[in-house]
């Protein structure tokens, strides 16, 4: 699953989770490097601490890390690299997921779960947008990765209205 900040990733993974999917994040990975690094997981260390592995182990390493820990029904969230999805794909069955939703909503959301080292303006927002959108080939580029997505999920509804797209997605892929 890829997707930018607060655009309800999370909640599609807490769902599937409902549904008997196992749920892995490749952040997961690069929070136990941070955590041993003694860095607090404030979102602006684990983006340069992902860069720095990618970096350091190849664009794919994040995704190369966690392939061991795959079943056969996995959800890997915070897919962040095209290099990571080109990985992934050699799991069978995978399918990369994009969630989607407007800037402002998703500035709203991230209000609301306040998270440690989440924007506290809309424009302190968009600057981080555009620290997860790189040009450098190991840094975040969220934008290009969601553009790989085999289907996208547009979250601009409540909560109940995202669960029925996802009961619809999985209805079609006979995941169910």
């Amino acid at each position: 699953m890829t997707g930018p900040n607060a655009a309800g990733k999370g909640e599609v993974s807490a769902y599937l989770r409902t549904k008997g999917f196992v749920v892995h994040s490749l952040s997961d990975i690069v929070r136990e490097d941070a955590s041993a690094m003694g860095l607090p997981p404030e979102r602006e260390h684990l983006i340069k601490v992902g860069t720095m592995l990618r970096e350091h182990g190849g664009l794919g390493v994040l995704a190369e890390r966690l392939m061991p820990r795959l079943g056969s029904r996995d959800v890997v969230d915070s897919i962040r690299n095209p290099a990571e999805v080109a990985t992934l794909r050699k799991a069978p069955g995978f399918l990369l997921l994009g969630v989607d939703a407007p800037a402002e909503l998703r500035f709203a959301r991230s209000r609301l779960r306040a998270r440690p080292g989440d924007p506290e303006s809309f424009a302190e927002f968009a600057v981080r947008e555009l620290q997860e959108n790189s040009t450098n080939p190991a840094g975040q580029q969220l934008r290009a990765t969601f553009e790989l997505a085999d289907r996208v999920l547009d979250n601009d509804g409540d909560l109940e209205a995202l669960r029925l797209k996802v009961d619809a997605l999985l209805d079609s892929l006979s995941a169910r």
